[in-house]
Parts: C-alpha cells; structure tokens; sequence
C-alpha cells in the first residue's frame, strides 16, 4: 500500500480526485481502488513542548531558571490532533511506501517530516519516501504533479533549517519574554512583555517612526519656477537647481531654506534670456511587472483596497482551497516555469470567463509573447501567485476575493501585453547664471500599462515643481536655443516628518528591511533573503502585535502603543535591529545548501541568548502602564504563596514554542 501524507484535508482531497477510482472515504482518509489510501495532517500534528513539560519547576517564572535550553528536544500532540494523528500512525504501520504531500515551502517540509518521525519511520520505508509538490489544487495541475514525484531525501536540508529555525524561535522568545516580563513586573506592569526575533524588530521600526515624527521640526524651504518662451511663442515651465554656493543655506536634502535666496534669484531672472546648455532624448521600455508573490500582492490589495495583510492570506487561502481560483497564495517566488506556457491559453480563457471586466483585457493579449517571468531559473519549490484554468464567475465570490482574483489575473494577463514603451527628454537651461531644468516623458506605445490606465488617471501628481520636472510634452527646442524668462514663481513649502506607518508601508517595509540598515553585509543578507520574515509569517505577525497591544490604529495609520515603545525602549540594540534575523537567515540558508551544520548554528545561539538573558536582569523597564495587562493576555501571570511570580501561560503565549514569531 502507497500512503500519500498531505498537509491538509483540502491538499489531501485534490490528490484523491487524480488518483484511481472508485474510492471510500473513511474517517481521516481515502482508500484508492488499487489499495492506495490518502490522509492528511490538519496543519501542525505536533508542536514543542512546554517548558513544563521539561520540568514542573518551569511552571513558575523565575529569573534564575535562565535561560531554559532542553537537552533533549521533545515534541507532543496537539489536542485537537491527537485522532488524526493516530489515524495516520496506524496507516504508516500498513503501509509499504509513503509519499511527502506538505506545502511546498519550509515549514511544509518539516510539518510532515515530524509526523514521520515521531511515528517511528526508518530504515528503507524512510529512505525511499518520495515528495509530492503542489501548487494547484485543480486536477491537471495535481495530475502533473503526480508523474513529477521526488526522493524525499533531497529535502532534508530544507526541513533540518526549518527545524532549527523552529527550535530558535523557541529559546529566544520563550527566554527573552520571560526575563523581560518579571523586569517589567519588578516595575509594576501586571502584562507579559512578548519578545520574538521578527516581531521585536518590527515593532521597533514602528517605534523609531513614531519618535521621528515626534521630534520633527517643520521648516520652510522654497523653490523657483521659470517660465520660459520660445521665439515662436511656446512656453515651458523649468525648475531651479541650486549650486554649489548655495550650500550655506540648504538642508541636508538639498532644500533652499532662505527665503530671501530665493526671492533674488526670483529677481534676477525676470525677463532675463537663457540658453539651453543641454538637451538629451532617451527612449526606454519597461517590462510588465512580474506575477505576484504573497507579500507584493498584500502591499498592492493595502494601498488600492486597504485590506489587511491578514485578511488577504486568508481571502487567498479560500481562493486557493474552497474555490481553486489560483495557485498556492504562500509562494515567495514571482517567476513561473516555462512549462506553465502550455497551460496560458487555458488559464486565460478561464479568466476571460470568470471576470466580465477582464475579458477585453484577454481578447487583446498578444499570446506569442514571452515575459521575464518565464524562468525556470528562478523558480524553486514554488512559483508565483497565477490564477488557474478553474471556471467559476467571481460574481459568487466576496468583494474581498473578487478583488484579489482580478489583481492576480491582471498582473498575470501583464505578461502577454508589449513593454510600455516612452521617450525621456531634459533640458537644462542656463538663466541669469543659474541652472533650470525641464522633464518630459512623452510615451509612445502604453503596452501592458493600458491595463492599469484606471488607476494611473487617479493618481495624477498636482505639485507645480514636480510638473516642471516631469511635463508631458515640451516644444521642439535644440541646443544653443535662446528662451525669454516671461515669468516666475517661488513656491514656499513646509518640510515634513516620515508618514506614520500603514498596512502598506509596513509590509513593504518587511521586505524591504535593508532600507533600514546600515552595515552593507547585513544588508545585502537581508536583500538576498526577502527581508524580515517569510511571506507565510508576515501577516501573523503584523496581527499579533496588536493582539499583543503593542501596536494601535489610528484611522489608516499603525502607531505603537505606550507598552510598545517602552518595551523597545528596555531591550538592548541587538533585540530591536533587524541584524539578527538577518544572521540567521543567513545561517539557515547555509543550512538549506548544506553549508553549515543544525549544531554550528544552535551552540553560537544558545552562548548569545545566556548573554542576554544576563544582561536584562540589570534592566528595570521605564514607561509601561501600570496595573494594565497587555490587551492580548487572557491569563495573567500568577503570583504564589511564596511571593514568587507562577505563569499560567503556555511558552506558545509567552515566546513562540517554535511556531513563527
């Protein structure tokens, strides 16, 4: 008997339908007609055990019982899971050969690699398990799949840097959390300060965002428009770039703040003769954007719809598992294998079908067209988020899925539309002995951007210098040309702070954390691996601070709350900046390639965290807010008879117990 170990009943479902019939449905499994069976795990079977379970004495928090590092790492069953579990114990031992179904990401490889150890798989039953994976939950794509089976074993890396991944995120959140929740008691606070090697970070940026603004002084800077005339009569607009001489009285980022500057340069030019000193013509393409990912599609469905990051995983997790409307939505990857070609007419006349406003958008596709986005290179477990050749009227889905299915197809139907291509011109002028510049783009064929038309007419940007900067059009002008100066302007603005953090600029700020770190190898490692968090995690982990009540919204914004910023006020540098993360992204990539052992990254670990540990026993926290539980606390800690703090949360509560944080 072949048993197939799916991540999910829905995964587990899909794979059944491609397999032979007829076939009885048991509880927690499918019996093929050749004898086959298909099961499945409901998520995570298995989780790490509690501190407690390690020792009664773990029970009650207290500072001197850390850090807790096991010496034997132990697993135990989820309540909930505990039938399933045993369903597929008993299927293992009937079984001659298994095969691997997990999602095919990390956390996918080691969900069901645990299941089969703790089930006592060994010996050749093991070595030759074979991995199944699955972006497309509709029956071509999982018959594909089926005839694409691999040896399990060359996953092995994948699911030891997910382990250790795993293991980590436990030892830091549970040891850090607990030292930092008896400080803050120490001060008063009756809440559990949660720390985590994602969501600190994170939290910390928003943090040192609401400071900035905070702090921000506004002050005055002021531009200057020319409005220059040829002989024949023609008028452009042109902006003043000051020189060198004029540093005294600019900012750091160039701003003119003398207002009296400006008004003589206001004055010079008035009726003056320039001569353009320089005319360049650049013509350019720009490709269609590639497929989406999860986190790109997330920013995009914040800044058009203003959804949540939560509330598109799980719209997309629907569109994928209830619907089958488009492929696995937890992908980190935008490229597609080539051999997905075959399958472009079908997925595009399922979208014609399936969305009225896309159907001219799929008539005028061009489909001999082969964007970037084809590239087997690039593509590794799993590719981009793609609609599928499912048929099915979005008119019966929720507001929230027919948005994300038109987004997703959209961008998809991008790929079989022409570059956007657009002639680039500038104009320097030399007037009165200072320098203007005028921009223009002129486009020459919209290509894939008459797509998005809609959206660029709603966006038109109004500033009077940017206009200069960035005209549609200007008259034919040559070299050595003379203009009249028959006007000017001097626009005052006010400098302004950093905008407050949204779902958007959150997102995009996850991951693209490199922006907001200044040692270059920490931040090319963090530009290699995609930033702070995996696309699975980041919106779980946006969600559980505010849960946690260290973050708020205000309207569109997100701010920190005042036990948030004093939480980051309280930990050392290295538990706020992104550094770490990045390390050990880097390590567990290593480890992926096989290029760094699980011990050569735990032992560094471990020497570090009893170091922090140490030093936050030297802390008292400044700033929280006495005698409030933190929102997110069901259950505070307990205080027993003897004056000591006792914990009736689980480490899960108090860190991470090796789920994502």
């Amino acid at each position: 008997m072949k048993l197939y170990i799916a991540e999910k009943p829905s995964l587990g479902r899909a794979i059944a339908a491609a397999l032979p019939k007829p076939q009885f449905k048991d509880n927690g499994f499918i019996r093929l007609a050749n004898g086959d069976v298909v099961s499945w795990c409901v998520g995570h079977l298995l989780e790490q055990a509690e501190p407690h379970d390690y020792s009664p004495d773990f029970k009650r928090w207290q500072a001197t019982q850390l850090p807790i590092v096991p010496d034997k790492w132990q697993l135990k069953v989820r309540k909930s899971a505990q039938q399933q579990l045993n369903v597929i114990k008993k299927l293992l031992k009937q079984a001659d050969s298994v095969v691997h179904a997990g999602d095919p990401d990390r956390e996918g490889q080691l969900l069901v690699d645990e299941v089969l150890a703790f089930c006592g798989v060994t010996g050749e039953k093991l070595a030759n398990t074979q991995r199944l994976l699955i972006n497309d939950l509709n029956l071509p794509a999982v018959k594909r799949a089926l005839t694409q089976l691999k040896p399990n074993k060359e996953f092995v890396p994948l699911s030891t840097s997910a382990l250790a991944r795993s293991r980590a995120d436990w030892l830091y959140g549970l040891n850090m959390t607990r030292a930092y929740t008896l400080q803050g008691q120490k001060a008063g606070y009756q809440g559990v300060l949660s720390v985590g090697r994602v969501q600190t970070p994170l939290l910390g940026l928003v943090v040192k965002r609401d400071k900035d603004i905070a702090d921000f002084i506004t002050k005055p800077f002021f531009q200057v428009i020319a409005e220059l005339e040829t002989q024949d009569k023609q008028q452009f607009s042109a902006l003043w770039q000051p020189s060198a001489a004029c540093l005294p009285w600019q900012d750091d980022a160039g701003r003119v703040l003398s207002k009296a500057l400006a008004e003589k340069v206001q004055q010079k030019i008035s009726g003056e003769t320039g001569v353009i000193s320089k005319l360049e013509h650049k013509d350019g393409k720009q490709a269609p954007p590639l497929p989406y990912n999860l986190s790109t599609l997330q920013i995009d469905a914040a800044r058009r719809y203003g959804m949540t990051a939560q509330q598109v995983l799980d719209t997309c997790q629907q569109l994928y598992e209830k619907h089958k409307l488009i492929t696995y939505p937890r992908s980190d990857n935008r490229y597609l294998p080539k051999d997905q070609l075959k399958q472009a007419p079908m997925v595009c006349q399922a979208i014609a079908n399936n969305d009225s406003e896309l159907t001219a958008v799929v008539a005028s596709a061009d489909m001999r067209l082969v964007s970037k986005a084809w590239n087997d290179a690039r593509v590794e477990a799993h590719h981009a988020i793609i609609p599928t050749e499912k048929r099915q009227s979005v008119t019966q889905l929720s507001l929230a899925a027919q948005r994300l299915y038109q987004l997703i197809a959209r961008q998809y139907m991008a790929q079989f539309y022409p570059a956007f291509c657009y002639s680039d011109t500038q104009v320097d002028v030399t007037l009165a002995g200072g320098c203007f510049i005028a921009k223009a783009r002129t486009q020459i064929q919209a290509g894939w951007k008459s797509l998005y038309r809609r959206e660029n007419e709603n966006h038109q940007d109004t500033d009077k210098a940017e206009q200069a900067l960035q005209q549609t059009a200007l008259p034919k002008l040559q070299l050595g040309q003379q203009l009249v100066c028959v006007g000017s302007q001097m626009l005052e603005k006010q400098t302004k702070p950093a905008q407050a953090f949204n779902d958007a600029s959150l997102l995009s700020a996850m991951t693209g954390i490199s922006r907001y770190v200044t040692d270059a190898t920490i931040r090319k490692i963090l530009r290699d691996t995609d930033g702070l968090g995996t696309e699975a995690t980041r919106a779980g982990i946006i969600e559980l601070l505010f849960k946690r009540g260290f973050l708020r919204r205000e309207g569109k914004n997100i701010h920190a709350t005042q036990t948030g910023t004093a939480l980051i006020n309280a930990l050392p540098v290295q538990a706020v900046l992104p550094d770490m993360t990045a390390r050990w992204e880097a390590a567990l990539n290593a480890i992926c390639q096989r290029q760094q052992s699980y011990q050569g990254f735990m032992q560094p670990l471990v020497a570090q965290l009893t170091q922090l540990v140490t030093e936050a026993a030297f802390v008292l926290p400044s700033g929280l807010p006495m005698g409030q539980p933190a929102r997110w606390k069901r259950k505070k800690p307990a205080v027993g008879k003897n004056g000591k703090t006792r914990s009736r949360r689980t480490s899960s509560d108090a860190g991470t117990a090796g789920k994502r944080n």
